[in-house]
């Protein structure tokens, strides 16, 4: 048997020592797990705050991103690395007509026009090593292909993967179509301006012009009379010495006198010598009747007339007199009515038909001329062109000027196109001259179908 210590417990009664675990009752046991409870009921709800919190900040993220992306007029592409759609921005959606769901999982090259998929097909390969930039485009519209200006990057995940492209393109039609409209308006304004400065020139060398024909209209008068009456003395005279011949005959002191003086060679040169002083003071005249034409405004009242008829007419007398076959092309409309004043548009036409001819008169090739005509809502226009060489760039700002001509001296005034300017802008209309595309020149000619009455100036005592 074990002998049973009798030694008595050195401890004291009630004083736990290191090494006891008294036994824990049921009610410790249930505060411990409250408590527990409690910890993890706390935890809870705090990480259900952060949660919510972190929510609450993710959707207002989202929808920042999403209001961004829908605000954008840019073009927003992101793809994966095989160049399928994962996500696009409203302003595609626009311009295409398809929405994201129809886009999504699609490759991007699917938007893009034929000539530009060589190029875009290569942007996996290059945005490995940079970003592409300013890269022209076009996707395919809903009516029409529209040119992006593209950038083209790169897209990593958190890890520094690469996981797709993103591509941002600029619309540069609108950017386009505003540049061709202002170069469009500035080039109108120059030719408004070029026609107004013309306008004023016009006015001015009109006042100089009508002063100096009515000073050469005097002298040329008494000259072309003269003239006149040189041609009859000279008749008398011829009659005179053939009587005195037929009569008993000229003395020999005549006869030698007659010799002596040359009057028979004298006589026989007084007719072409008049014939020429005549030819002259008849160009002078004509000179001056241009002059006067140039200068004067409208005489009469207007009336309505067959533009048409007036381009046919003036064609086919100014090209009946050519000894060169002229090939003509004439697109016009059956009838063109104008209101002006009919005698004065004629003799525009001619000036026009006559001076396209004399642009061709060196061709080398056989000489074409050709005039269409038509109308909009107010305006008549006519067009004549010819294949000549063309205007010089030095003298399409002076084509239209007094007494300036590109003829050979004594084959033209200067005044033609000059006189035409005026008419035309005395029938509210405008004249204008350029070097065609295809070559050649080309005057357009263009009129109101109707005249505003013009106010008549006041006079004074």
């Amino acid at each position: 048997m074990t002998p049973v210590s009798t030694q008595a417990d050195p401890r004291p009664v009630g004083v736990l020592q290191d090494g006891d675990c008294p036994e824990p009752t049921a009610e410790a046991t249930w505060i411990h797990v409250i408590r527990k409870m409690d910890e993890t009921y706390a935890d809870l709800v705090r990480h259900q705050s952060e949660l919510e919190e972190k929510n609450s900040a993710l959707e207002d993220a989202q929808h920042f991103i999403a209001s961004v992306l829908a605000s954008m007029t840019d073009v927003l592409i992101v793809c994966d690395v095989q160049g399928r759609i994962q996500q696009v921005n409203r302003a595609l959606e626009t311009l295409t007509g398809w929405s994201e769901a129809d886009l999504r999982g699609r490759p991007f090259l699917a938007l893009l026009a034929e000539h530009c998929l060589p190029m875009a097909s290569t942007f996996a390969q290059q945005i490995r090593a940079e970003a592409i930039h300013d890269c022209e485009l076009a996707i395919k519209g809903v009516d029409e292909e529209i040119p992006l200006a593209v950038n083209c990057t790169s897209r990593y995940d958190h890890r520094g993967r690469l996981v797709g492209m993103v591509l941002i393109g600029r619309p540069v039609g609108e950017l386009r179509r505003a540049y061709r409209d202002l170069a469009q308006a500035h080039d109108d304004l120059k030719r408004a301006q070029g026609r107004l400065v013309n306008a004023e020139k016009m006015a001015s060398l009109g006042r100089l012009v009508a002063g100096v024909a009515h000073e050469l209209n005097n002298p040329i008068s008494f000259v072309y009379g003269n003239v006149h009456a040189l041609s009859r003395y000279r008749e008398r005279l011829l009659r005179y010495c053939a009587a005195v011949d037929d009569a008993s005959g000229p003395s020999a002191e005549l006869q030698a006198l007659k010799a002596e003086l040359r009057i028979e060679r004298l006589l026989a040169d007084l007719d072409p010598l008049i014939k020429g002083t005549l030819e002259g003071a008849e160009r002078v005249r004509d000179l001056v009747q241009d002059l006067r034409c140039f200068s004067s405004g409208q005489q009469g009242e207007s009336t309505r007339f067959d533009l048409v008829h007036l381009i046919r007419t003036a064609v086919h007398w100014v090209t009946k007199g050519e000894r060169r076959e002229i090939e003509t092309t004439l697109a016009l409309p059956d009838t063109l009515t104008v209101q002006g004043h009919p005698g004065q548009i004629h003799q525009v036409l001619m000036n026009l038909v006559q001076n396209a001819l004399d642009a061709m008169r060196d061709n080398a090739q056989p000489p074409r001329l050709s005039i269409s005509a038509g109308q909009d809502a107010t305006t008549a226009w006519l067009s004549v062109r010819d294949n000549g060489p063309g205007i010089g760039a030095q003298d399409l700002g002076r084509i239209f000027d007094p007494f300036f001509t590109t003829k050979p001296v004594g084959q033209g005034t200067g005044l033609g196109l000059s006189i035409s300017y005026g008419i035309v802008a005395d029938h509210q209309g405008t004249l204008t001259a350029e070097n065609h595309p295809d070559g050649g020149a080309e005057f357009r000619l263009e009129l109101p179908l109707s005249l505003e009455p013009k106010p008549r100036p006041e006079r004074h005592a």
